[in-house]
């Protein structure tokens, strides 16, 4: 459920939206819709109990780029976060809250008419908990800097064995999970790839640009394949 003024028209600047979650909690977001859409995407932000926010440096800086390159962004703030109600689930109510986000944009778009790739790019504890969270309408996975061990490993067990591809953006030198361990865990894991960040430590300080590009490529790879 999303309460919002109305998206049937091309949104030109974020716009504040309210997700109402399975479980009934009502969570801020932002969402911002370029006037030519080819792709969609939903940022899940880092660790709330270590100050994360939507506003962080990787998510912020994804939806403020992804529009300009006409691909939708939905922001959202995890419970007890911000304006969000609830209390932090080490993980695992929160996959109720990426649930509502993608559900958001899912229907955001729909009142436009748009069928267009929808993926989903979390950071940190962000990308671990969208990697636990299948969904249908989702057309593939870009966790970046996953440490893949902030939720139980077999929640990872459905989006491990989806078709739908998964790639993985792994800081060269990420104090939680560097690409070789990152490699070995997703070993088993169905059309996954792992792209090492080169320089880059966890919090990817300076290389904005470099995962810039890399969602947006992923995006339109999805949408050539579906064309």
């Amino acid at each position: 459920m999303v309460t919002s003024p109305t998206l049937a028209f091309a949104v030109m600047a974020a716009e504040s939206l309210v997700l109402t979650t399975a479980d009934g909690e009502r969570l801020e977001a932002e969402i911002h819709l370029p006037e030519n859409v080819r792709g969609a995407a939903v940022l899940c932000h880092p660790h709330p109990l270590y100050g994360g926010s939507m506003r962080d440096g990787v998510p912020d800086a994804l939806f403020g780029a992804l529009p300009q390159r006409n691909i939708a962004a939905l922001r959202f703030n995890f419970r007890g976060v911000g304006a969000s109600s609830g209390t932090h689930d080490q993980g695992g109510a929160e996959q109720f809250d990426v649930t509502a986000a993608i559900d958001a944009l899912a229907a955001a778009l729909a009142e436009r008419g748009l069928s267009v790739p929808l993926v989903v790019a979390g950071w940190s504890f962000g990308a671990d908990v969208s990697l636990a969270t299948p969904h249908p309408l989702v057309a593939g996975w870009s966790p970046i800097a996953p440490p893949l061990r902030v939720v139980a490993a077999e929640r990872f067990a459905a989006v491990a064995d989806d078709p739908r591809p998964k790639l993985l953006l792994c800081p060269e030198h990420d104090q939680y999970n560097p690409p070789a361990q990152a490699t070995a865990t997703v070993a088993g894991w169905r059309n996954t790839e792992v792209v090492t960040v080169a320089g880059a430590d966890h919090f990817l300080w300076g290389h904005s640009a470099f995962l810039i590009e890399a969602v947006s490529a992923f995006v339109g790879q999805l949408g050539s394949a579906s064309t």
